[in-house]
Parts: structure tokens; C-alpha cells; sequence
């Protein structure tokens, strides 16, 4: 529902508070799912990262949505939406999916993670430019890319 960076194993990054707000809120919506919340941190190696952060990132995707809206026209399908509060990324998650297929059909090394900045929450302040629940998430594709794991200090 929420993978906008495509599957895999997501992590905030540098932001054990972030994680451990979101397993609150989301023991406060589903009480069956997250009894004891807490934050699970890792060592990661990002392997070969298509890092949206970067010029080059966001060309690959760039590239990998036009190539889908294509294919979409031509096959009379419509695309899928991001909704509008930007939480929930389907066309996002598509484009980066697509992205992945074409490097794949190209025989071209597979991508061990992805990451991405999330913009989230309401303005810091009036006509602020920053939101209080930004963040970088990272999505981990290869689990060999884990070099370890630990519950985080709260």
C-alpha cells in the first residue's frame, strides 16, 4: 500500500524517532497488529542504489515513466494515481517497478536498493517550505545489502 520505492524492506534513514512514531501510529490503527512498538535499526550497504537524490536517479525514473506511459497508450490502459495527500504512491510504485522490468529486459545489473526523500506532514510553519515529517526512506531490494541488526535505543 505504502511502497512508493517498490518492494523490499523500508527503512528511514538517520531517524529512529520517525520509525518509532510510525509503529505508534500504527499500533493506534490496528492494536492486533503492534502490541510493544519500537525501532529495529540496521547496518546497511546500499550495493548499486538508484538514489533519488541524485541528477542520475532521477533521470533513470524519468526515463522508466515515459517508457510506461507508452506502453500504457498504446495498450489503452490507464495509468495508475498517486493519491492527493502523496501518502499513498501507486503511479510512483509503478514507474520505479517499470524501472526495474526494463533493466531487466536489458540484461543490466539489478538494483539493490532504492532511496528516495518522502515529503510528509504539514508545513513547519505559514508558507514554510519544509514539513514536519520529511524524511529519506530507503528500500532495501537485495537482503544481502543487511549487514546487521538491532532494536534501536528509545
Amino acid at each position: 500500500m505504502f511502497d512508493w520505492l517498490g518492494p523490499g524492506i523500508y527503512f528511514w534513514e538517520a531517524n529512529p524517532q520517525r520509525g518509532l512514531d510510525f509503529a505508534r501510529e500504527t499500533a493506534l490503527r490496528k492494536p492486533n497488529l503492534i502490541k510493544d512498538p519500537f525501532v529495529v535499526g540496521a547496518v546497511l550497504d546500499l550495493g548499486l542504489c538508484l538514489d533519488l537524490t541524485t541528477s542520475t536517479g532521477i533521470e533513470w525514473v524519468r526515463i522508466a515513466y515515459d517508457s510506461l506511459a507508452k506502453s500504457a497508450a498504446a495498450g489503452g490502459v490507464a495509468l495508475p494515481r498517486n493519491s492527493p495527500d502523496k501518502l499513498r504512491r501507486n503511479l510512483d510504485c509503478a514507474v520505479i517497478r517499470h524501472l526495474h522490468s526494463i533493466l531487466e529486459s536489458e540484461h543490466l545489473p539489478s538494483v539493490d536498493s532504492v532511496k528516495g526523500v518522502f515529503t510528509e506532514g504539514k508545513p513547519l510553519y505559514p508558507d514554510s517550505g519544509f514539513d514536519e515529517q520529511t524524511h529519506i526512506q530507503i528500500v532495501v531490494r537485495n537482503p544481502r545489502c543487511i549487514k546487521g541488526v538491532f532494536r534501536a535505543p528509545q
